[in-house]
């Protein structure tokens, strides 16, 4: 199967061909014909499937051959880099195409605030909005949502992970309810069906199998106490030369105090977090891809929101509490050109079941080392072991 037989008008397709689009991927095969039929819809696929061409190809397809004015299509999404990259690839796909798009985020200053607001107004065709920030353009009552025929949630469960439910609904509000509505999703948890059923209308149903790593990528654990893990990344890094990568810590307190670690091994490294203002993030990532720095330091909003060719390691400094996110971290080396890659996990004494659980959802077993001699004993790896229960220590109480 190839686009051409999706019917899609000859300008979008001249701009598949520009970006070097051939064939569609399963979940593009099957989406693209439900959004071109204007049903409602809800897609079980991770990042790396090809979800977001999915639901912009035939959107953008209904644009061309409409009579629009205002805002068309709205898409929601957890993170500024998220809608960064998707306003990335909505330029390349229409590129031939007269679509207007922006993306709307937090962070910034007031100049890009009011640069914002002014596009809201305006109506450019598609608006790409984290839910924060787009809320707080909607309170001065200026933004009219009055044409839109199509709302688009991506990433639906890191939204609710991360607290933008009452957002969400606050914004489903203020749209039109004669509208279509898509929402893609990694994993299906109940708060997600919940949402579905207030939102989408007898929508269609797609569940792409969560990909397995790419085969070009070696995978590997240690088992190490907390006290070993700085001792365990200095051993590595000595034995082997990476020029680029990133590792992933639990927290945005560790990912700051990993930063000053780093810097003491000799990398040149930046943490990516949240606390960061939005000139910052990017300044930060520009340097990274431009190979001014070779470590970046972030949490699991990082694993969705970089694309970035050559990343020769993935550390997990820290097992991921959700096994998938474990496939997103890793699936940011070797893709592109760079069909090979390394990601290293960290396995304490209290991660083992985590790790175990990721095991199964990949159905691999991954290798695992103990740490060298120098830094002590490792952990005996059995996930089904029980922690043992810790007494409070026994404080006998005298008569005064």
């Amino acid at each position: 199967m190839t686009f051409d037989d999706f019917y899609l008008e000859y300008e979008l397709l001249d701009g598949l061909d520009a970006m070097g689009f051939n064939q569609p991927t399963p979940i593009q095969e099957q989406a693209i014909p439900v959004i071109l039929d204007n049903k409602d819809l809800i897609a079980c696929a991770q990042t790396g499937t090809g979800k977001t061409a999915a639901y912009l190809l035939p959107i953008l397809n209904k644009i061309i051959i409409s009579e629009h004015k205002g805002v068309n299509t709205l898409i929601l999404v957890p993170t500024r880099e998220l809608a960064l990259q998707i306003d990335q690839q909505l330029q390349g796909f229409s590129y031939f195409v007269n679509v207007s798009s922006t993306a709307i985020y937090g962070g910034g200053d007031g100049i890009s605030y009011e640069q914002q607001k002014k596009a809201l107004i305006k109506g450019a065709d598609i608006i790409v909005a984290t839910p924060g920030r787009l809320i707080s353009q909607l309170i001065s009552g200026e933004i009219k949502f009055d044409g839109l025929q199509h709302l688009v949630l991506d990433e639906a469960d890191k939204m609710l992970d991360m607290g933008f439910y009452d957002d969400l609904i606050k914004i489903i509000n203020k749209l039109p309810s004669n509208r279509q509505t898509l929402m893609f999703s990694a994993t299906m948890p109940p708060k997600i069906r919940q949402l579905t059923g207030k939102i989408l209308n007898n929508p269609s149903q797609i569940n792409i199998a969560i990909s397995k790593p790419a085969a070009g990528i070696e995978q590997i654990a240690y088992l190490c106490y907390d006290g070993q893990k700085i001792g365990l990344l200095a051993h590595l890094l000595a034995e082997n030369k990476f020029e680029s990568m990133i590792l992933f810590a639990s927290t945005k307190e560790k990912v700051k105090s990993l930063q000053h670690e780093l810097k003491r091994l000799g990398l040149r490294c930046k943490s990516f977090h949240s606390d960061l203002e939005q000139a910052e993030r990017e300044a930060i990532m520009n340097d990274f891809k431009n190979k001014k720095l070779n470590t970046l330091i972030g949490t699991d909003i990082l694993s969705r929101g970089i694309d970035v060719e050559g990343i020769e390691l993935v550390l997990n400094f820290d097992v991921p509490p959700d096994p998938e996110d474990y496939v997103h971290r890793i699936g940011r080396t070797a893709r592109g050109t760079n069909t090979k890659g390394t990601a290293i996990t960290f396995i304490n004494d209290k991660d083992q079941k985590r790790f175990d659980a990721i095991e199964k959802l990949i159905e691999r077993e991954i290798p695992k080392r103990n740490v060298p001699d120098a830094l002590g004993q490792s952990p005996v790896y059995n996930p089904q072991l029980k922690q043992p229960f810790k007494r409070k220590p026994f404080k006998p109480k005298f008569k005064k």
